[in-house]
């Protein structure tokens, strides 16, 4: 599944080729996604002019002159910047075209990924509403961690992957971090103490950095906006290593599940 760095690399690729251009036509081939794209969207779009791109959690937002057209990834989704209009393929279910002949075209093999066009104000909107602060944000630092951490019996794991405690923190980005604050992924959330925290929040915001620059982890179907795969699997300490030896001491790699997700640790740096 896409995470938040493929889905910033998405932002990033596509910003340049759509930004400050206006919208010629949205040609639907296959709206049936998670929630079906809605018959007057076209008509909602069209001659809108791209005010900007902005990502909440793993929400692709384009910013247009009325409103704001949501776009979310799913489990399979992409999309790619076309300069030229090549036959559609099977899966290639919206092209989203521009008055510079440049059209989004996107790709969703599973149709799990969403888009939704919203003209109320996007803070209220029923995905958005809930969603914790953006990681890479100083609203996530490690007071805030603590103190929402107190009492909770959940694993460490499940705590930092939900998406009302903090955005964006995917297994694979989970598994990693964790690894790296030297944090068994089991422990239970309000064991966790104050140094903890900081070494935790201090790794999330590494690994989803690095991930981000390394344009994101490629796995499956995932490719970048400009058509270019991400790199960051290369730099994978943990996750999809079971039964390796972990990269800093040689102890065997671990595997075990966490709410039916894959948990990657190592026994020796990441103590019970």
């Amino acid at each position: 599944m896409p995470e938040l760095p493929e889905v910033e690399t998405t932002r990033r690729g596509i910003e340049p080729h759509i930004l400050e251009r206006r919208i010629s036509r949205l040609t639907v081939r296959d709206g049936r996604l998670r929630w079906p794209v809605t018959p007057d969207m076209p008509a909602q779009l069209q001659d809108q002019k791209i005010l900007g791109t902005q990502r909440r959690s793993k929400y692709l937002l384009i910013q247009l002159e009325r409103g704001v057209l949501i776009i979310h990834l799913g489990m399979s989704g992409s999309l790619r910047v076309l300069l030229d209009d090549p036959t559609p393929g099977k899966h290639d279910h919206l092209d989203l075209e521009l008055d510079n002949g440049v059209r989004l075209r996107y790709n969703d093999p599973r149709r799990f990924g969403a888009w939704l066009y919203t003209e109320a104000p996007l803070e209220a909107h029923e995905l958005i509403a809930h969603l914790g602060p953006e990681p890479l944000s100083d609203d996530f630092d490690a007071d805030y961690l603590f103190a929402l951490s107190r009492k909770r019996k959940t694993k460490i794991k499940t705590f930092i992957m939900d998406a009302r405690v903090v955005v964006g923190v995917g297994n694979i980005y989970a598994n990693e971090a964790l690894f790296m604050a030297g944090i068994y992924p089991h422990k239970a959330t309000g064991r966790i103490s104050k140094a903890e925290c900081e070494r935790l929040v201090s790794t999330i915001k590494q690994v989803l950095a690095l991930a981000i620059n390394q344009g994101g982890t490629t796995l499956r179907d995932f490719v970048g906006g400009d058509g270019k795969p991400g790199y960051f699997a290369q730099s994978l300490n943990v996750y999809g290593r079971a039964g390796l030896p972990c990269k800093r001491c040689e102890t065997v790699i671990k595997e075990m599940r966490t709410s039916n997700r894959g948990t990657f640790y190592c026994p020796s740096c990441q103590p019970r």
